[in-house]
């Protein structure tokens, strides 16, 4: 028998399926469906922020060009295209699937943060600053944010403030960009991420599903503690072929076949990898941790340049959208 199942998944027929098992108690399914169908919804979200007066990215057509256009249901970067001027966006809703999202482009910083609990009781975790690569897919989660506390605290509140609206239960996934110190919600899904879990374990300890779980039979004296030190971390996707290293988003490990764990990989203190000695072409998620965020990507940069000396490789390209902020300092 299970304990707890906790969906890392968002296929609409599985997600049907544990729901009517949860229903019929045949699993235990710690998984809140009423959230994630409105989460699911970038429509029904943004309609969701705007009713709580959440800032997020003014609407088309109450703003002008650029805007940024994305379908509504899917998580990532699928679909998601900048859009300059009238005559091309009319091109584009023409053939484009699906209801769609248009917003006024904001550049800037990116961050996420999961918020874990139940009504009343709501704990906030980590921040993590996000970077994408040319096609908006994330390529590289680093912690801890860097971002000062008033602008930390104001995400919680955000965060909070939208989990008591949709009177969560379980885990809820925020994500922000920071535009002239105005923290705008980007995207909000009630199910678990798969990159940011990683990052903030490395950093903090914190084992998101371990938090879950305590939150499903919460024993009080053993609620985990989110107020932790905070270690440096690095999380990116990295590909290896033609002679050329490229940082590359998360949809490269999606089409890459099976992964396996490797220690100590070229120096990262873990990695995802597809490489082997036969394999010209490669993929791997580096995790790199240090004392601080600093040091942890002076670590970062010699095992980029290990893995490029050891293969011989001429070319390094890590390439982000374009006008995108970019600070790694």
């Amino acid at each position: 028998p299970f304990d707890l199942v906790i969906p890392a998944l968002e296929n609409q027929d599985a997600l049907k399926c544990l729901q009517n098992c949860s229903r019929h108690d045949v699993l235990p399914i710690l998984f809140d469906f009423d959230a994630y169908t409105i989460t699911s919804s970038k429509i029904e979200s943004d309609r969701l922020l705007a009713g709580i007066h959440i800032p997020a990215p003014v609407p088309y057509p109450d703003c002008g060009f650029p805007v940024i256009v994305k379908p509504s249901r899917g998580s990532g970067s699928k679909g998601i295209y900048v859009i300059h001027d009238l005559k091309q966006l009319k091109s584009h809703l023409a053939t484009a699937p699906g209801e769609q999202v248009i917003q006024k482009f904001v550049d800037g910083p990116s961050y996420s943060m999961e918020i874990i609990g139940y009504p009343g009781n709501y704990w906030p975790l980590q921040v993590t600053e996000l970077e994408m690569d040319p096609v908006f897919d994330c390529k590289r989660v680093m912690a801890p944010s860097g971002l000062s506390r008033k602008i930390i605290g104001d995400f919680e509140k955000i965060s909070t403030v939208i989990a008591e609206t949709l009177a969560l239960k379980g885990l809820m996934d925020i994500e922000v960009i920071l535009d002239n110190d105005v923290l705008r919600v980007l995207e909000i899904d009630a199910r678990l991420p798969s990159q940011t879990p990683v990052t903030v374990h490395a950093s903090t300890g914190i084992n998101m599903l371990q938090f879950l779980a305590e939150q499903h039979c919460p024993p009080p004296e053993n609620v985990a503690k989110t107020d932790v030190a905070q270690r440096g971390v690095v999380y990116e996707h990295i590909r290896v072929t033609d002679n050329t290293l490229t940082v590359t988003g998360e949809h490269a490990m999606a089409s890459a076949g099976p992964l396996r764990l490797e220690k100590d990989f070229f120096g990262a203190d873990e990695a995802f990898t597809c490489q082997s000695e036969n394999r010209t072409d490669w993929v791997a998620t580096l995790i790199i941790s240090a004392e601080n965020r600093t040091v942890a990507w002076e670590k970062r940069e010699a095992v980029i340049a290990g893995i490029m000396q050891f293969f011989n490789l001429s070319t390094y390209k890590d390439r982000y959208p374009i006008n995108h902020h970019v600070d790694n300092s």
